[in-house]
């Protein structure tokens, strides 16, 4: 039985679609990514609950459960299957552990940087180091730091001021090595670099030309794939031969496909790639491509839905499986073996599995499993004994409170798209005339999915039922329904919520005087265009991060993000000769038709969606002497990292809510 790794899916707009998403949390693994209003293929199950729901509430969970930093998260297995690295919390501290799966001993301790901030790590070939990628207070500008597990010293590999790195990858060829991308010279371009970890010794590879936006490597660590970012706001992926060989344009996409095409890697002889192509096809299929001769074969497809998972076999390179996230998430198999593997994996779990690492002799396996009502779950499965066996959970806390569940929904936009979402009821209540908050997604670039999320049995815990809807612009069901939210920020992408809010009333789930509109990024701009475009609608609104002046927004974007300007054009709105129209769908030119009260929660350091956002809307509301409530956290980024600028904001919001929209709130 061969291991399995999930290779990560650079998609051509992975910063371009980051930017709006917010990062409250890191699951352990990326993602890739009908008839008529009042109608959804799941309407028979939800109507089914309607008369046996009891009318009792459940018990209050207070936040600091939900809320709290996982006990135990992020494990990550070392190449030789030996060892295991996690996260602990505890006592208010942040650490990172190694337990020796072989040997009775205590776990050790890995030393971390002394400087705060955001962080995640993975274990180097040579099975001693870990690396560590983490930037200061949210900032983005991340360093790469080494861990030594047997002498406990620790090194930065890449001690530069307002720098950013981002790691390419490592190869099992060369255990010392690895290749970073860092914009040392020209804070709009990553040039790659090899840092020795032993040493710390850097050397240059390779200079951006100033239009590569993501590199690759081969089997051997030899730079030879990448991706470039044209005038047209689409990509060429570019390969070569070997090291040193001259450059040429493998593939071309548009920007119509560049959104959901992705290369992933190359195959062990370096000869053809995998990519994901949606060319011609309006979803990201997955293919090989020869590099030489150009021939494609087409592996696998939907005729609606992307590509999300691809794993594959780390010895031979093939491909083993692929999954898609339809209303949840759904596998296509390519052998027998791998086929009965899953069988097992199955049946250790109820929820969705992902695929998280392996050792390098295929016998140890980490997966993950996320589910509606539980927190999430790690496992070890052993390939050879064909058993799994469970590691930890997230919040264990957790299994003690009842929990919602989460089903699936889709409606027929007014314009003849078919909308899908989620909707979860508060246990214990009856499925009628309820307080509801719409919760819409960052990106816009990405989707919600089925799934354990706090914040969702947050608001069903106090008596919301939880709208989570991917309007179009939302990723993973094709370039059409993508490309259907290019311009329409504030416009059609915001008719699908509204026309999300109408199908809950007419449903009879929602009470149309007690609706909220409530998100993060992107999600946050959302919320300020429901109070200022459709104020009638909404009781209240809260926004966390959210950008209120669609112009400063692109005036403002990081350095780095400066070679997809372009492709925001296509898709948001060009600066240059559309100012008249950005102004039109940005909140902060409707202050005066606003009506309802707003909260607005930003982080001091964010380099995404800068304080000025939030700090000029909420002047604005002030001068009209306007209802609104602002949360400045001078130490968050993009998001919260803090479990005391969590449970503030938490505390603020649920009381907010409560006042407007009725629910339950915690003293």
């Amino acid at each position: 039985m061969k291991r399995f790794r999930t290779r990560a899916i650079i998609f051509s707009l992975i910063v371009f679609a980051m930017i709006m998403s917010s990062c409250a949390g890191e699951k352990g693994i990326l993602p890739v990514q009908l008839d008529g209003i009042g109608t959804d293929r799941q309407g028979e199950k939800i109507e089914d609950h309607l008369e046996d729901s009891n009318t009792g509430e459940v018990e209050l969970i207070p936040r600091d459960v939900l809320f709290a930093d996982p006990v135990r998260t992020s494990p990550s297995i070392s190449p030789d299957g030996t060892k295991l690295a996690y996260r602990l919390f505890e006592d208010g501290y942040d650490t990172i552990l190694v337990r020796h799966l072989d040997q009775d001993k205590e776990d050790t301790v890995v030393q971390q940087p002394d400087t705060p901030g955001n962080y995640r790590f993975f274990w180097a070939g040579d099975n001693k180091h870990i690396l560590i990628l983490q930037d200061y207070l949210g900032d983005e500008n991340y360093h790469l730091y080494a861990s030594n597990t047997e002498t406990g010293r620790i090194k930065d590999l890449t001690p530069y001021k307002d720098v950013q790195a981002m790691v390419i990858g490592t190869s099992i060829k060369r255990p010392d090595e690895v290749l970073v991308a860092l914009n040392r010279d020209n804070p709009a371009n990553h040039d790659v670099y090899r840092v020795t970890i032993s040493s710390g010794s850097l050397e240059l590879l390779e200079r951006n030309p100033g239009n590569i936006q993501g590199w690759m490597i081969d089997d051997r660590g030899h730079v030879r794939g990448a991706l470039t970012t044209k005038a047209d706001g689409g990509s060429d992926l570019l390969v070569r031969d070997n090291k040193n060989g001259e450059w040429r344009t493998l593939i071309s996409w548009d920007y119509e496909s560049s959104n959901n095409s992705a290369p992933l890697g190359f195959t062990r002889d370096g000869r053809s790639m995998l990519i994901l192509d949606s060319r011609e096809s309006n979803t990201g299929r997955l293919i090989r491509v020869d590099t030489r001769t150009g021939e494609t074969t087409v592996l696998v497809e939907d005729p609606q839905y992307d590509v999300y998972e691809v794993l594959i076999d780390d010895e031979t390179y093939e491909v083993q499986a692929a999954s898609f996230i339809k209303e949840r998430k759904e596998w296509v198999f390519f052998n027998a073996d791998t086929e009965k593997a899953f069988e097992t994996i199955s049946k250790l779990n109820d929820g969705d599995v992902f695929f998280i690492s392996g050792s390098e002799d295929d016998r140890i396996w980490l997966l993950a499993f996320t589910s509606d009502d539980e927190p999430l779950s790690y496992y070890i499965y052993n390939s050879e004994e064909d058993v799994g066996t469970h590691l930890f959970d997230e919040l264990p806390e957790l299994k003690d409170y009842t929990l919602a569940k989460t089903e699936p929904i889709s409606f027929e936009s007014r314009d003849g798209l078919t909308i899908n979402g989620y909707i979860t009821f508060p246990p214990g209540s009856k499925r009628q005339n309820l307080p509801m908050i719409l919760n819409v997604h960052g990106g816009p670039w990405s989707r919600d999915t089925w799934g354990f999320d706090s914040e969702v049995q947050w608001m069903a815990n106090r008596g919301y039922a939880v709208l989570q809807l991917n309007f179009r612009g939302s990723s993973g069901y094709g370039k059409d329904f993508l490309n259907a939210g290019n311009k329409e920020w504030g416009g059609k992408m915001h008719d699908d919520l509204i026309d999300g809010v109408n199908w809950a009333i007419e449903k009879g789930y929602a009470d149309p005087d007690r609706i909220g509109i409530y998100g993060g990024s992107y999600g946050g701009y959302a919320a300020l265009v429901g109070a200022s475009f459709t104020p009638d609608v909404f009781a209240c609104a809260v926004d966390l991060f959210g950008p209120s002046n669609l112009v400063t927004l692109l005036e403002s974007i990081p350095p780095y993000w400066t070679p997809i300007l372009d492709n925001y054009y296509k898709r948001v709105g060009n600066l240059e000769t559309e100012k008249e129209f950005l102004e039109s769908r940005s909140p902060l030119f409707q202050v005066d038709q606003i009506r309802i009260p707003i909260l607005i929660a930003q982080g001091g350091n964010d380099p995404r969606v800068k304080q000025s956002e939030s700090d000029q809307i909420v002047k604005a509301m002030e001068e009209h002497n306007l209802d609104v409530r602002y949360l400045l956290f001078p130490k968050a980024g993009h998001g919260f990292s803090s479990p005391d600028d969590r449970i503030t904001f938490y505390t603020a919001a649920e009381k907010f809510l409560a006042e407007h929209l009725g629910g339950r709130w915690q003293e």
